[in-house]
């Protein structure tokens, strides 16, 4: 199979990486950073560079850049892809995605389906880029009532030759309402807990919890800030209510208050045993 790939950044470089290291398809690539189609053609994660000429020849499309490029690309490339093509976005919220793409897909007459690999590091760009980064993660994939069997199972078998663990499918709006919990407000919450002026004189007292609190404030803004205000709704609400939990936590020690402070510590801890995950 040839696939085509969009952006050969931390997700895009992963999947080419992957692919041809776990697979015998062909890869073409296209990225607006030149060194990086440079290092993808010299390492081997790509075959050639995705053009005019290789897009019809791609049986899939893999979309890996911010919604509005992805958005614009397929727009712009539409009329390039084969039908009977399968495009895939792998942005981090899917309503505007599937929204604007579907549409596209149904008048150039390729097959669509929203994607959201969950995996990822706190560095981005090629370099980060990985063989082994999909290793054991979860697939989102938003089918509508246009999305037949053969394509998921073409899919499935894809992406579990990538080392996914399996596929979760979701609907758009259930899909950018659970992100804005696992993954948008950890890193507001991590961006938000760096700026204390403490975070310059930690050294010395610093072990795994600074650690895991601060990991993902090192981000990439340009990309979190699309993000962020394409879920503004759900992530406010999220943002909501950790302030009001806050708030408790605030409460109960200005009170001096050792049984709130310790209720709301079991409760805590009895949530995250509920919730189970490391």
């Amino acid at each position: 199979m040839n696939v085509g790939i969009v952006g050969l950044g931390l997700i895009g470089g992963s999947m080419a990486k992957s692919i041809k290291h776990r697979t015998g398809h062909t890869v073409y690539g296209i990225d607006l950073n030149q060194e990086t189609m440079m290092m993808a053609r010299m390492c081997g994660a790509i075959d050639g560079s995705l053009t005019a000429d290789t897009l019809p020849e791609c049986q899939l499309i893999l979309v890996a850049v911010r919604p509005r490029a992805a958005i614009d690309w397929v727009a712009e490339n539409a009329r390039h892809i084969a039908k009977g093509a399968i495009l895939v976005d792998l942005c981090g919220v899917k309503r505007i995605m599937v929204e604007s793409l579907a549409p596209i897909a149904a008048e150039y007459g390729f097959s669509y389906i929203g994607g959201h690999p969950m995996a990822g590091r706190e560095r981005g760009g090629f370099t980060s880029a990985t063989d082994d980064l999909y290793v054991g993660a979860s697939m989102i994939l938003t089918p509508d009532d246009h999305t037949d069997m053969p394509l998921l199972e073409t899919l499935k078998a894809f992406f579990l030759d990538l080392g996914f663990a399996g596929l979760t499918f979701s609907t758009p709006e259930e899909h950018d309402r659970i992100i804005a919990y696992t993954s948008q407000l950890a890193h507001i919450a991590s961006s938000s807990y760096i700026k204390s002026p403490e975070a310059q004189r930690r050294r010395g007292f610093s072990a795994g919890s600074f650690q895991d609190m601060t990991r993902v404030a090192r981000l990439d803004e340009d990309m979190w800030t699309e993000l962020f205000l394409d879920d503004a709704d759900y992530l406010t609400t999220e943002l909501d209510i950790l302030i009001r939990h806050l708030q408790e936590y605030a409460d109960a020690l200005k009170a001096r208050d050792a049984q709130k402070l310790h209720d709301l510590l079991k409760d805590g801890r009895e949530k995250k045993a509920t919730a189970g995950g490391v």
